[in-house]
Formats: C-alpha cells, sequence, structure tokens
C-alpha cells in the first residue's frame, strides 16, 4: 500500500507543478477550468498520498489547496453561466 501511496502521491505533485508551469507559460488561465482541476485532482491524489504517509504540514496545505481549486471552479462555472445567459 505504501508503494501505490507513494505512486499517487507522485501523480498528484506532478498535477499540480504542471499546472503552475502550464500558468508560467501562459498556457493556460488563473481562472480557466483545466488550470483549477489539475489542482484540484493533484491535491486530491496529494492528500490520499498523505492518508497513508501522514505529515501534518502538507495534509493541511493540501486541504487549503483543495478549498482554493474548489473556489476556482466554482468561479469558472459563474462565469461560464453569467456568459451564456447574456
Amino acid at each position: 500500500m505504501d508503494l501505490l501511496a507513494d505512486i499517487i502521491g507522485m501523480a498528484g505533485t506532478s498535477l499540480v507543478v504542471g499546472a503552475f508551469f502550464l500558468l508560467q507559460l501562459n498556457k493556460v488561465s488563473p481562472k480557466g477550468l483545466m488550470y483549477n482541476l489539475m489542482n484540484l485532482i493533484g491535491a486530491l491524489f496529494l492528500l490520499f498520498s498523505l492518508c497513508i504517509n501522514f505529515n501534518l504540514a502538507s495534509f493541511v496545505i493540501e486541504v487549503f489547496w483543495i478549498a482554493a481549486s474548489v473556489i476556482g471552479l466554482v468561479q469558472y462555472r459563474k462565469n461560464k453561466n453569467a456568459l451564456q445567459a447574456a
């Protein structure tokens, strides 16, 4: 189970870091769907990994990362609906 948690955790790290690199390269928008989904899924993968190999500081930051990603997705949805209504 430790190996699986490490693999999932590394996938999560790749998603979060990949999203940041794409943002820096202007390939994604910080308010876009792809950026926020990559961050959310990455943070969830990391949180799963942390449930197996617990680290409080990392656990707390992932909870906040998930919250920020959910806020970004809610804002994306609101903006998309507002544009469709216009």
